[in-house]
């Protein structure tokens, strides 16, 4: 499928329907990879972007579980504090950005604070309902056999949940990926996004489109990477199931 992909891009790029400067063969965006490559600002901006991402993800990742377990444990705290998170949570992360800019000024701070934005509100709702939606009898049968309070929550709810927590983490780290390019628009001299939006500014169509092929590729390394997590984690499941 990748392959007819960029077989009909080649085809339509050099059909003339459209001028070169406008839509580039995969070989010129290929061209302008290499180009970053050798110049090095490749390896600077990926580095850039990869570091925002993965700063905000963990911090959100470190507040955001805690806070979601809590809520789905405690039924007040959860009937208190949901509808807050639900009405936040709703409010795009990019509309976030004039004020990342005002409160942290320019640099990784206000990227970093927006890509927290992004990812803590779905780690927190995920772990919530994880917690909520662990079997009742899982739960009975811990208790029965003398489990109770700290022991319950961190030798049975979390391990049971945490498979559904890992869920949420790949959701949100998806998220933060895509939004990083929109924060490093504005107010930066580094990442994938300014990169791109520089290559605008100087009508290198190529070079936007590079970008662009980097971005979906990093996105799908991680993706797999969370996958992957999530995957030997529930086989752990399984054979602690078993044994």
């Amino acid at each position: 499928v990748i392959f007819c992909f960029l077989l009909v891009w080649h085809l339509i790029a050099i059909s003339g329907a459209f001028l070169p400067s406008l839509l580039p063969s995969p070989v010129d965006v290929l061209s302008a990879i290499g180009e970053l490559w050798i110049t090095g600002s490749l390896f600077q901006h990926v580095g850039a972007s990869l570091f925002r991402v993965l700063a905000g993800f963990l911090l959100a990742a470190l507040l955001g579980i805690p806070i979601g377990i809590a809520l789905g444990w405690y039924k007040s705290a959860h009937y208190a504090v949901e509808p807050l998170i639900k009405l936040v949570h709703t409010i795009s992360p990019i509309a976030w950005i004039p004020l990342a800019i005002l409160w942290f000024g320019i640099g990784n701070s206000p990227a970093i604070f927006i890509i927290f934005i992004t990812s803590f509100f779905p780690i927190v709702i995920a772990s919530m309902h994880a917690v909520k939606n662990v079997d009742p009898l899982l739960i009975k049968c811990a208790i029965n056999f003398g489990a109770d309070g700290s022991a319950l929550l961190t030798k049975v709810i979390f391990p049971a949940a945490l498979p559904y927590i890992v869920i949420g983490l790949r959701l949100a780290l998806g998220i933060a990926w895509v939004i990083i390019v929109a924060a490093e628009m504005v107010g930066m001299r580094s990442g994938l996004g300014f990169m791109i939006l520089d290559a605008r500014n100087f009508l290198r169509t190529d070079m936007v489109m590079a970008g662009m092929v980097i971005i979906g590729v990093i996105g799908f390394a991680l993706d797999r990477l969370m996958s992957f997590i999530e995957v030997r984690l529930e086989r752990h499941k399984r054979e602690e199931v078993l044994s």
